[in-house]
């Protein structure tokens, strides 16, 4: 007897080849009805015999296709209508209640097509299928049809349109579709902006610049980037110079992990976060050899940025560098170019996306520029991540972005703003929270625009009307003033939440956590609701409610916001503390400023008090001469973790006392740090093995005094993986779970996260 079922889908399911796949299903169980898109995801018509229904459901459950992730199946017993066959029908606009899926890098299939002479897309920068390319940055709306994307201005030919529409093949109603005779054109233009070589190949003209030692900009999927030839010192300093970069590290694009010999290591886990369709930054330990390769990347550090091809453009030119052999073989072989590919964002400012833009902004940088006619509708920078086994990410962007986050509990819609720093959006819409791309700091104008244009296109493309309006307590932010704004013009309720508060909700939100759990919150700096600088932070949370039962003793910072620029100054206060400020002037000879510092101590005059971990990190680098002074945000850190590591594993000394109430105060660690005569790298292991075992007791005694059994870490500082490390085995060692940020980073990339879960859960109670 023929049944027929009524079937929904939701979840991650349009652009990713979902209907030909539910199609093909069909035509093999013999089943009759339809399938289309709308606004919540897939939905299906079948009709057939009870137990192939049955099939049809199961095999939608366990093999969907790669890039597809299903949330939700439902299905409902209908009255059968007497379909003849099966059909792909026609997408239909409602409320929206799906998600875009985020852009990944070309699938084996199109690499194939890309390598061979004989097909129709050989060597055609823009190959794409349902398994790969450019999704949320070419997309304006949804349903995810191509009249909502950037591809609407290319009119398919005749054969791209026969493919399209044929639900056998798999560029079956890929929006991107298009073919040498009909999709988007490469150009090459000067430093002038005047296109040249017309006869000759954008790409080959693009490799023949850099291997020349010039920069070239180069049009990507979220933006452009800024590339030279890594092995030519004179180029990597010449884009330092120009972009005003003086010391932070470069990202590195290679061909294959084959081609990391001599580079970097990459363990399995390495390879398979390098080779995942994600295609992020992996941070990699550097070969011992790659410092003399590689001079000036990244300087004073045992870790690399490191990339896979991500897009067409990217393969063409390692093609082109390998000479055009035909085929896939050479793709496994290692290749000798390596190319610094870091983000076109002179200043710190937002990524350049726009051809005109990127003449203007990147004139005086650029020597040329690989443009092409398809437009970026979502600026969208590289995902940064480590590349160890843990899922643990620095910058969450390109390739995850929007893929929701599922949150302990449904509640009214939230948008939430972020802090001052790696700021981010986040939009809820029931029980998801959607996470935007990586903003960035909001020091100028432009960044400041960019957070709102994140915000504004979140909401349009979720269709949600956001009824709370989540921002940081410190009344001075951007993001603070503009969610204010927001908040007024749409009659939404305001809230604002503390930053370590955000922090701990963060993690707790990823592990679907409602429960009271302890959050231990290390970073830089953030307003506590005490009106002070807190950044190391013992807290007790529940849902909407947070109470700090520890906190690091606070250091002076000489100068306020300039100590977080110049470690001598911390170092300089902790001194201070010690009683021993006479030795300022000596200490810190170097510093012309050594006295006046001094002077400011004693006199107790603009020497704000923070509790921040970041600076206790700055005052052991200062004391110990590894880094006075931090020419990028968290260097002093970053250099003191590469020397501990080096050095290897030290047991903690009891340096450190806790006082009531949960004062932890390290200046006995600190004062051994300043009469230190051992190596650096030996005194840098010791203030992490010492740092982590305070923290730990710290954190215990708490968890006892209050019946907690679980404990969030969070912060930026929980991107150094040894503190992380230690941290971790040392309360599991105690009986604690611990919980970390997984899908999101541990900074201030996840601040948007936590208070997005703490005005939820505001608006539910």
């Amino acid at each position: 007897m023929s049944r027929a079922r009524h079937i929904r889908v939701g979840g991650i399911v349009q652009g990713v080849g979902f209907r030909p796949f539910v199609w093909r299903l069909a035509q093999e169980l013999d089943l009759r009805g339809w399938v289309r898109n709308d606004s919540e995801g897939v939905e299906i018509t079948a009709e057939g015999p009870a137990a192939r229904l049955d099939a049809l459901l199961a095999r939608i459950a366990s093999d969907a296709p790669p890039r597809a992730r299903i949330d939700s199946i439902t299905a409902q017993e209908v009255r059968p209508a007497g379909h003849a066959g099966f059909a792909i029908a026609a997408s239909v606009a409602s409320r929206c209640a799906t998600a875009i899926g985020p852009d990944t890098a070309t699938c084996p299939a199109c690499l194939g097509e890309l390598f061979d002479p004989r097909n129709r897309r050989w060597r055609h920068p823009f190959i794409t299928c349902t398994q790969c390319g450019p999704r949320y940055t070419i997309a304006v709306g949804l349903p995810y049809d191509r009249s909502r994307t950037s591809m609407a201005p290319f009119a398919m030919c005749a054969d791209c349109a026969r493919e399209y529409r044929d639900p056998a093949d798999r560029r079956f109603h890929a929006e991107p579709i298009a073919c040498p005779h009909c999709g988007p054109r490469l150009r090459f233009l000067d430093r002038d902006g005047a296109a040249i070589d017309a006869g000759v190949d954008p790409i080959a003209r693009t490799l023949a610049r850099l291997r020349a030692g010039e920069i070239v900009a180069i049009k990507g999927l979220g933006g452009y980037h800024l590339a030279c030839d890594a092995r030519n010192p004179r180029a990597v300093a010449a884009l330092r110079e120009r972009k005003a970069r003086d010391a932070k590290p470069f990202a590195l694009m290679v061909a294959n992990s084959a081609s990391l010999a001599g580079i970097a290591r990459a363990d399995p886990a390495g390879r398979r976060w390098l080779e995942s369709a994600e295609r992020p930054i992996v941070l990699l330990p550097k070969d011992p050899a790659a410092d003399g390769v590689l001079a000036g990347i990244a300087e004073g550090l045992d870790h690399l940025g490191v990339m896979l091809p991500a897009t067409p453009i990217h393969w063409l030119l390692f093609h082109e560098a390998a000479g055009r052999p035909p085929g896939t073989a050479w793709l496994a072989a290692p290749a000798r170019d390596v190319w610094v590919m870091t983000s076109a964002n002179p200043g710190g400012e937002p990524l350049v996306i726009g051809d005109d833009e990127a003449l203007q902004r990147l004139a005086g940088i650029a020597d040329g520029y690989l443009q092409h006619d398809r437009a970026i509708a979502v600026r969208c920078d590289d995902s940064v991540r480590f590349g160890d086994a843990a899922p643990r990410f620095l910058r969450r962007a390109r390739g995850y972005t929007p893929q929701a986050i599922r949150l302990p509990a449904a509640g009214p819609p939230v948008l939430a703003l972020g802090a001052g720093m790696k700021a981010t959006v986040c939009v809820t819409r029931g029980d998801e929270a959607f996470l935007s791309q990586h903003v960035g700091d909001l020091d100028d104008a432009a960044s400041i625009a960019f957070l709102e244009e994140c915000a504004r296109h979140l909401c349009a493309l979720l269709e949600v009307q956001p009824q709370w309006v989540a921002h940081d307590l410190h009344p001075d932010f951007p993001s603070t003033r503009l969610a204010l704004q927001f908040a007024a013009d749409r009659g939404a309720t305001a809230v604002a939440v503390a930053h370590h508060h955000a922090h701990v909700a963060a993690v707790a939100a990823e592990h679907r956590r409602s429960e009271p759990l302890l959050g231990l919150a290390l970073d830089g700096v953030g307003l506590g609701p005490d009106g002070e600088a807190w950044g190391g932070e013992l807290l007790d949370v529940t849902g909407t409610t947070c109470r700090r039962l520890g906190h690091l003793a606070t250091l002076p910072l000489p100068g306020g916001d300039r100590a977080a620029r110049e470690p001598w100054r911390v170092a300089a206060g902790a001194l201070h503390q010690l009683g021993r400020g006479a030795e300022i002037p000596a200490r810190f000879a170097r510093q012309r400023a050594a006295r006046g510092v001094g002077e400011l101590l004693e006199r107790d005059l603009r020497c704000p008090a923070t509790s921040s971990a970041g600076r206790w990190f700055d005052a052991a680098a200062a004391l110990l001469g590894v880094a006075e002074t931090a020419r990028y945000e968290a260097e002093p850190a970053m250099r003191l973790e590469t020397l501990a590591r080096q050095h290897g594993t030290v047991p903690p000394a009891p340096l450190w006392r806790i006082d009531p109430p949960g004062r932890l105060d390290l200046l006995p660690l600190l004062e051994t740090l300043a009469d230190w005569r051992g190596t650096p790298a030996h005194g840098a292991a010791l203030f992490h093995a010492t740092l982590a075992a305070a923290l730990c007791a710290l954190a215990t005694d708490a968890a006892a005094v209050h019946g907690r059994d679980t404990i969030a870490l969070c912060g930026g500082c929980l991107c150094n993986g040894l503190l992380r490390d230690a941290l971790s085995v040392g309360l599991a060692a105690a009986g604690l779970q611990v919980l970390h940020a997984e899908r999101v980073p541990p900074n201030d990339g996840a601040i948007s996260l936590g208070q997005a879960w703490v005005a939820l859960a505001t608006g539910r109670s």
